[in-house]
């Protein structure tokens, strides 16, 4: 196993878990800053107003979004096993 093939495999592994992790991030993010700016608005300071919608709404695409999550890391997975004789030397 060359320097060539681990850095291959390195930004491949991070490139499939910032693909999968994405959405979910990003629903956090966005749901997070709509009630901070809500809780600014009408001052409102409840831990837990900023924090159940979060949980909800990443649920929620994490449900939606599982099938193609799914595809993505079988497709990947089964990749690296099948050139998992590459890997031995």
């Amino acid at each position: 196993m060359n320097q060539a093939m681990i850095l291959k495999l390195a930004k491949d592994t991070l490139q499939i878990t910032l693909m999968v992790s994405g959405p979910l991030l990003i629903t956090a993010l966005v749901v997070g800053l709509v009630v901070s700016i809500t809780q600014v608005v009408t001052s409102i300071q409840d831990m837990t107003m900023s924090f159940v919608p979060r949980i909800i709404a990443v649920l929620v695409v994490f449900l939606l979004a599982l099938p193609w999550m799914m595809n993505v890391l079988l497709s990947f997975t089964t990749q690296l096993f099948s050139q998992l004789g590459r890997y031995v030397y």
